[in-house]
């Protein structure tokens, strides 16, 4: 495995000890902070590729330091590490562009998995990524960005980019939420919450609205009972080529 370089905010030094030591065996590179005032600094240094965030921190709470890392680094992957019950906080850190969350207590197995899962998306993207159109918007997959002119441009992050990419690259057919985290996260969903799922799917659908409302294309369809399926007004410059995440190696 190669190193990469992750930052853990947490303030709870025994769990903020127990995910260091975790990620490190694991041949991770890693740097941590215990307030949201460091963690923030450290993780808009260049080379950082995963903040592992606590959202109750001192100094600055987590979800203001998410807010801020999307205004400098709109793609960095963010996994928040959340306490049972604070359902309304994970719900807004979603909204705000985290990639995934982990509720504690939780294994080194299950943090570990999350995390390859999240590099693995943000690793395997190729260089020449399709672009593809919906409208007047031209969706640029290499620059992670929505260009309905040239002064007006919305950034994707990682995820609802490869959420964007898997609907296309299957768009005959309607996905279910637990076959987006099995491909994408690379999780078993077995009895895990599928929200990360329609929460990604909302914001990617209000970026892929019309600023000036002049089109109804739908970018994405909901199919009841099931999953959602990219919408027909999409125009593909070439084929996505992603590769399934079972034909990985």
């Amino acid at each position: 495995m190669s190193a990469a370089q992750i930052v853990v905010v947490e303030d709870e030094p025994a769990i903020r000890r127990g995910v260091v030591d975790a990620l490190t065996a694991s041949g991770y590179t890693v740097a941590e902070a215990a307030d949201g005032g460091i963690g923030y600094e450290r993780s808009i240094q260049p080379g950082v590729r995963l903040v592992l965030l606590d959202l109750l921190l001192p100094v600055r709470d987590g979800i203001e330091v998410l807010e801020e890392i999307r205004k400098v680094r709109p793609t960095l992957p963010v996994i928040i590490l959340t306490a049972r019950g604070s359902e309304d906080d994970r719900v807004r850190g979603l909204k705000m562009g985290a990639d995934d969350y982990v509720v504690k207590p939780f294994s080194a197995r299950e943090l570990l998995a999350r995390v390859e899962a999240v590099l693995r998306r943000a690793a395997d993207r190729p260089a020449d990524m399709a672009r593809a159109s919906l409208g007047k918007a031209v969706i640029d997959f290499q620059r992670r960005e929505i260009r309905w002119s040239d002064k007006e441009r919305t950034e994707l992050s990682d995820t609802e980019t490869g959420i964007l990419i898997f609907l296309l690259e299957n768009r005959n057919r309607s996905v279910s939420r637990e076959e987006i985290l099995t491909r994408l996260w690379g999780i078993d969903p077995s009895g895990l919450e599928t929200r990360t799922i329609d929460m990604h799917v909302a914001r990617l659908r209000a970026k892929l609205r019309d600023p000036s409302g002049k089109s109804s294309a739908e970018a994405i369809v909901t199919v009841r009972a099931h999953g959602y399926m990219a919408g027909p007004d999409f125009k593909l410059d070439e084929p996505p080529p992603l590769q399934a995440a079972a034909s990985r190696k």
